[in-house]
Formats: C-alpha cells, structure tokens, sequence
C-alpha cells in the first residue's frame, strides 16, 4: 500500500500527479484510500477499478471517491492527471462542509465511485490548482495555504452537486441511517477524542447502544467503533510525536493521558515504536 506522504499526515491535505504516486509506490498501481478522500481530475482517460469493478473515467472529468476503498489503475499515461487527497478532520469544519461530505459524492450506494464533468484542462491544474497553492504555501502562513486548499475543494465538490440526479435517487434508508450516525460518531470523536476514549460515551453521545454503534462503524468502514477510536488516538499521537516542539509529557497530557508512560505505553502498543524513537527519526 502506498505510503501516506508527510504532507498528508501533518496538513490533512495534499495534491499530486498520479504517476508519481504510483513511482512513490514502487510502481505498484494498487491502493487503498484508507481514511482518506479522494478526488482524480482526469485531463487525460483513465481506466480505473474500485472495490473489483471496473470503471472508465472520460477526459475532462472529475472522479470522487470516498475512504478505504481498493483502487487498482489498469491503464494509465497518468503524467497529467492528479488526485487531491484529503481527511475528514482537515475538511469538514462546519455543518455545510459535512453535509458536502456525508452526500451521494462520496457515499454513493449504486456505484464505488462517482464521475462528474470537469472543465478544467492541463494549463488550469497547473496553475490554477498547483501553481496556486504552491505559491500560497511558499509565503510561510500555513493557515492561509490550508484555507486556499479546503476552497479549491470545495469548489470542486459544490461542481459536483451541480450534476447528482436529486429527482431519480433512491438510497436506501438504512444505509443512510447508518452513515449518517457514523459520520456524526467521526464528529464527536474528532472533538472528544482528547478526553474520552470509550466506545460507551460516543454510544451515549449518539443515543444508541455500543452494539449499534459497532455495528454501524463496521458496515460503513469495516472496523469496530473501539478500533476507529485507537487508530484516531494513535494518528493524532503519531501526528503530535513528529511535528509538535512540545516535551513528550506534555503531548501525553494534551492528548487526555494520565501520565507519560501510558502515553509511550499506547504509542508502542498502536503504532509499533517507542515515542522517543518515533521523534528520533522525524523530519
């Protein structure tokens, strides 16, 4: 599986060609979105499999698809055709930025993937996407380069509302009983996660049983509740270690422990590395 670039790891947010993800990948065409979204703007065709099925993504198209989802490229000139990645926690800041996410763009139950037009060509990714953002991230102001990288996708996202069939969709209930309750269980853990570490309080929060809530978490992401919860703890723990200039103490009390050996006791036991070998090699 391709290895997430520490630009995706620390900003929640990155944007490469395509072929140099697949050269990162020991020119492997296989992956997996994990926790991620993901958005392909294809200037030139591109033959795509996701979850087994094969799809055919037209040029001058844009393909959305959402988190842990096997993707395989089968064919590919791929040297002008990118893909914006990006995790929930660096996206969805409001009530509208969730209602984007949580949409048939990214949770569309009659396809693995969803394909909208995109008028943008090479010269306009090129500058308008990475030329722009390049320059936004060069003043130094990291606030602003985020804000300019969430606005570039939200315009691509509001592009592709402009092209869901709201009069023929018929999803189905349960399905959008259960991704919404999970994607409001990512909300509260994203903001409680610092404190509360139970499966039992986010069942509570959400005003259904921990059996329900695993139950959810599993159809629509395929892992427990409680695994979802580590693996945030460990991502946000992992995040801290590398790029944060606090002591390892007082990263273990931001982040809601006891005390710093049940911080290094976690950090080992999740994320396979003691916490002063993981800051040790850190860039």
């Amino acid at each position: 599986m391709y290895q997430v670039t520490d630009e995706l790891k620390k900003n929640g947010f990155s944007i490469n060609l395509i072929s140099k993800i697949i050269e990162r990948n020991n020119f492997s065409k296989k992956f997996n979105t994990a926790e991620y979204f993901c958005i392909y703007l294809t200037s030139e065709e591109l033959n795509i499999t996701v979850e087994n099925e094969k799809y055919y993504i037209p040029a001058g198209n844009a393909a959305y698809i959402g988190p842990q989802k096997n993707v395989e490229f089968e064919s590919i000139t791929g040297k002008e055709t990118y893909v914006i990645a990006f995790s929930k926690e660096f996206f969805d800041n409001t009530s509208k930025d969730s209602i984007y996410l949580n949409s048939s763009i990214f949770f569309n139950y009659g396809s693995h993937i969803f394909i909208s037009p995109y008028f943008g060509t090479i010269e306009y990714n090129k500058i308008i996407l990475v030329e722009r953002l390049k320059k936004f991230s060069e003043t130094g102001n990291r606030n602003i380069y985020l804000a300019a990288a969430h606005n570039a996708i939200e315009s691509l996202i509001l592009d592709a509302h402009l092209n869901i069939d709201y009069k023929n969709s018929n999803p189905k209930e349960q399905h959008l009983e259960y991704v919404s309750l999970v994607n409001r269980f990512t909300v509260i853990l994203q903001r409680d996660y610092k404190t509360e570490k139970k499966v039992s309080y986010y069942a509570s929060e959400l005003r259904v049983s921990t059996r329900k809530l695993t139950e959810m978490t599993e159809f629509v992401y395929g892992k427990s509740a409680k695994q979802m919860i580590i693996e945030k703890v460990a991502f946000e723990c992992e995040k801290a270690i590398k790029f944060s200039k606090n002591t390892l103490s007082e990263i273990a009390f931001n982040l809601g422990f006891k005390d710093e050996g049940n911080f290094s006791n976690f950090v080992k036991k999740h994320n396979g590395k003691k916490p002063s070998d993981m800051r040790e090699f850190a860039v």
